[in-house]
């Protein structure tokens, strides 16, 4: 189950994300082609990308998935009438399935992340579903403020496609995600030790850097590390 962040960082990442417009929008075109029929998104948090993603043209129908019940009412603000499980997944009847799951920062809250991932196949098995998955990226980035957010782990690579592999799935597309973000993580979090991010450096950064940056890594090549990883493979 997730660990709960502490109180002081509980919203830090729905702040920044709030300010990631660029950022936001990078994540749903790379994960638009698998999102088509009925779509879980696991971890949704107060909701913003359920709202973006609801907005897929393939999207038939979304449902949340979210834990902790501090977020459920700015959810239901954001999302009026989308369907939300209170809990996780194991909530869920047992005999509903899906043709794609979405998780963004999620796995890394989850301890027992290789069970996790099993049952995610088994949900997407049956209709031959898609994962889209988004990881924090490097052991070597991990922070305190990782810590703060209940973060277990940060990810490799090879420690992310054994994990995939070894849950059922077969893995289309495995890639770092933004390079430039991994110096700013070094530096801001682990080098200098700070526990917050002022909102208006993520919207510089969003608005001046990060366009430029996806640009390069998603037209002329995937860079070789970053401060994510995103994941996008097929349950079989």
């Amino acid at each position: 189950m997730s660990a709960v962040p502490s109180p002081a960082n509980a919203d830090f990442e729905f702040t920044a994300l709030g300010e990631a417009r660029n950022y936001r929008a990078a994540l749903v075109r790379e994960f638009t082609p698998l999102l088509r029929g009925r779509v879980l998104e696991v971890g949704a948090g107060i909701g913003q990308m359920t709202a973006e993603f609801a907005r897929v043209p393939g999207v038939a129908e979304i449902v949340a998935v979210e834990p902790e019940t501090r977020f459920h009412e700015a959810f239901s603000v954001a999302n009026p009438g989308r369907r939300l499980i209170r809990g996780t997944l194991a909530q869920l009847p047992a005999g509903e399935t899906w043709d794609a799951l979405v998780a963004i920062n999620v796995l890394e809250h989850i301890e027992h992340d290789e069970a996790e991932l099993a049952a995610w196949a088994a949900r997407l098995r049956p209709r031959q579903g898609r994962l889209g998955l988004f990881v924090p990226a490097r052991p070597e980035l991990y922070a305190p403020i990782d810590r703060d957010f209940g973060h277990y782990r940060r990810y490799t690579r090879a420690t992310l496609r054994a994990r995939l592999e070894a849950a059922g799935f077969t893995i289309e597309r495995l890639s770092y995600f933004n390079c430039v973000g991994y110096f700013g993580w070094w530096y801001i979090f682990r080098l200098l030790g700070r526990r917050h991010f002022d909102a208006a450096t993520v919207r510089r950064f969003d608005r001046l850097i990060f366009p430029t940056v996806h640009w390069l890594e998603s037209h002329v090549c995937r860079p070789p590390f970053g401060q994510s990883l995103l994941a996008v493979a097929q349950a079989r």
